[in-house]
């Protein structure tokens, strides 16, 4: 998987968490926020450690 996918994919779901906390959904808006971080900047060496 490429970094820029990881990339796409963290911002969508962090951008989707914030309009989630927007209106109200806290506990979910915060997941997603929380999963988007590990999928972005962290994902590309999460994905890609040998072991």
């Amino acid at each position: 998987m490429s970094a820029t996918v990881l990339w796409i994919i963290a911002a969508i779901l962090v951008i989707v968490g914030i309009v989630q906390l927007l209106q109200g959904q806290i506990l979910f808006g915060i997941v997603l926020i929380v999963v988007g971080a590990l999928v972005g900047p962290g994902g590309v060496s999460i994905f890609n450690r040998n072991g």
